[in-house]
């Protein structure tokens, strides 16, 4: 691993961080937060590839196993993973590793399009794949009635694919050397 690897994936990380600071936006009708943070590992896998972009948000989660206040809310600690959260972090990992395979796959051809398809598909179906039965399992409410409290979040995650593949493509743009980092990944 290169200087400039370390050096990505440790900025991708500290970017997720800061997502984490941004106010949440509450839903009125339903008093349910949505925060920016999520959106840390679409970017991660998008623009970095998939193994840059799992790599730092595995240190996220490092960081965050350590005590770091990084969470949104300033949340830290290995107490996190007890809570019912925890598979949503944790699936960050996987999230940024497909996001970011998809669009490996797809460089050569990448539009829009085709990286909001990635960001849905790496960082909220494996992500809620990921979650939402974590979330059954620590508190023992059915798959079903989990998954639907879930789905409020949905609107907000479409929304922050919109945002990462705009960037995705607009870093494949200004940056056309990046594809170099692709395939390598």
């Amino acid at each position: 691993m290169s200087t400039r690897d370390i050096v990505l994936i440790a900025l991708f990380t500290a970017l997720t961080a800061v997502l984490g600071a941004f106010p949440p936006l509450m839903i009125p009708a339903l008093g349910v937060p949505v925060t920016a943070q999520s959106l840390g590992p679409m970017l991660a896998g998008g623009i970095l590839g998939a193994k840059r972009g799992a790599l730092s948000m595995l240190l996220f989660n490092v960081l965050i196993a350590v005590g770091l206040p990084i969470l949104a809310g300033g949340r830290g600690g290995l107490a996190v993973y007890a809570g019912p959260s925890a598979g949503f972090i944790l699936g960050w990992i996987a999230a940024a590793g497909v996001t970011g395979l998809i669009v490996e796959r797809l460089w050569s051809g990448l539009n829009f399009v085709t990286a909001f398809i990635a960001s849905v598909i790496g960082g909220i179906v494996v992500l809620y794949g990921i979650g939402v039965p974590w979330i059954t399992a620590v508190t023992g409410t059915p798959l079903g009635k989990t998954f639907a409290g879930s789905a409020v979040f949905i609107p907000g995650d479409l929304a922050k694919a919109g945002v990462a593949a705009a960037a995705i493509v607009l870093i494949k743009r200004a940056y056309p050397m990046i594809r170099h980092a692709h395939s390598r990944s």
